[in-house]
């Protein structure tokens, strides 16, 4: 039987190489020269055979041992039978799973295995703002339920003390073919649901599920500047995912109550301000709401009703700290609904020194349209 080749050297690693480096080196290397990767190429083929032998020493300690005692002692693969993932499983992670890994859940020679680890979903929950506190940021719980691995049986889905057999049908495998003339079907099974598992003695707190319903309670952090409607992601926070994958994230959707001075528009406010008849006609200086207290602008002398007036970089935070928007005041003249006999007096006054008909430029308009 031919000596292997010195794994170390095929991995391009030193001998002093931590498990961690090797499995690095060992995933490189297999996504480089894997057959999926490299079709119809014989060379890549045999690399590819080679880097499987190395990491199938060098993953299990007891044969790395052997190796490193006695040089290369180990017989190589040969036979052209190929290489079988799932004959090693080294003390950091077997041939089979790593590849699983690299090829996205297909498993190279290891295809038909039980299925992959699974991303857990995305989860949504909604919480109320007042409106300062979406102007200022707040901290706030929330509560989510969802579907969680069974604290009874650590999402085995099977009665402690016991364990998930082999599913009898798909033989572990988790998926059944079903050939249609020259072409043949791949779904998962039918009978354990892809899991490749069958369970005997279920556990009875999930009924053999593996999931329970559970409610967990966060804190989570608004940012100061967030409309109705925006979306503050809590990565992580999701549902658990299944057979070790990642949880999924949590999205906090926010409903801001409305402002009874402020209106929000796009990264700004608005504000109506009353002005007196006086005051549009002379000009004044006049107080003002801003989000932090108050403040003095000036109306010019002949403001008109409907004037707005902008007080730059007042408004609410911009995420991501890119400033403050604008506050913006729309002037609106306040016309007394009654007038008292001082107050008629002073009108009468004003109305004869002041001549001219307004409307007249717009009828003479209105005619030449006629």
């Amino acid at each position: 039987m031919p000596a292997v080749k010195d794994p170390y050297k095929t991995l391009g690693v030193e001998k002093k190489a931590s498990d961690e480096e090797i499995k690095k080196a060992y995933r490189k290397l297999a996504r480089r020269w894997h057959p999926d990767h490299n079709p119809d190429d014989s060379a890549a083929e045999e690399r590819f055979k080679e880097i499987q032998e190395a990491y199938g020493i060098l993953s299990d300690p007891d044969k790395r041992k052997q190796y490193d005692a006695g040089g290369g002692i180990f017989g190589g693969f040969g036979g052209g039978g190929g290489f079988d993932p799932g004959a090693f499983r080294g003390g950091f992670g077997g041939v089979g799973d790593i590849l699983s890994d690299i090829l996205g859940g297909r498993g190279g020679a290891g295809a038909g295995r039980a299925p992959a680890a699974e991303r857990g979903r995305d989860l949504e929950v909604e919480v109320h703002l007042s409106f300062d506190q979406a102007m200022e940021g707040a901290q706030v719980p929330v509560t989510v339920p969802m579907s969680a691995p069974c604290p009874t049986c650590r999402g085995t889905g099977a009665k402690p003390g016991t364990a998930p057999s082999v599913c009898p049908r798909c033989q572990g495998r988790g998926i059944e073919s079903h050939g249609q003339g020259m072409f043949s079907i791949t779904q998962p099974c039918s009978q354990c649901g892809g899991t490749g598992t069958k369970i005997d003695d279920p556990c009875p707190t999930c009924a053999g599920r593996g999931q329970t319903r559970q409610t967990k309670r966060y804190k989570a952090n608004i940012p100061a500047g967030v409309r109705d409607g925006s979306r503050v992601r809590l990565a992580g926070k999701g549902e658990p995912g299944l057979r070790g994958g990642p949880a999924g994230d949590l999205y906090v959707i926010t409903r801001v109550d409305e402002s009874s001075v402020f209106r929000r528009k796009g990264e700004n406010v608005e504000v109506d301000v009353p002005i007196t008849i006086v005051e549009a006609i002379r000009g004044a200086t006049v107080e003002v709401p801003t989000l932090n207290g108050t403040k003095r602008i000036r109306v010019p002398a002949g403001t008109q009703h409907g004037t707005v007036q902008r007080l730059r970089a007042e408004g609410p935070p911009r995420l991501g700290g890119r400033g403050r928007g604008d506050i913006r005041y729309r002037l609106a003249i306040d016309v007394p609904s009654s007038l008292n006999r001082e107050q008629e007096r002073a009108v009468d006054e004003l109305a004869d020194v002041i001549d001219g008909n307004p409307r007249e430029r717009l009828l003479a308009q209105a005619d030449r349209s006629a």
